[in-house]
């Protein structure tokens, strides 16, 4: 009995699991970048718009920096598996 019960709450952590990971893959990138670390993605004069026509993010609040700058990988820990 206990073997069937461990199967079960393994299929709902599962399932879950791909859940969540579904609305975690939506995400994979953030434009939460420390101004001394952004790396140039546009030009002179970019508009918000086309910088993010580029893929790229835009925040013009910091002097000296680039606006129009790559997002950040977020690293997805791979997902563990269950053994049945």
């Amino acid at each position: 009995m206990a073997a069937m019960e461990n199967k079960v709450i393994c299929a709902l952590v599962l399932v879950s699991m791909l859940a969540l990971g579904t609305l975690a893959e939506a995400q994979t990138e953030t434009c939460t970048v420390a101004p001394r670390e952004r790396q140039n993605c546009g030009f002179p004069g970019v508009t918000p718009s086309q910088c993010a026509n580029k893929g790229c993010c835009f925040d013009d609040t910091v002097r000296g920096v680039p606006w129009c700058f790559y997002p950040n990988t977020i690293d997805v820990p791979p997902e563990e598996e269950c053994e049945f």
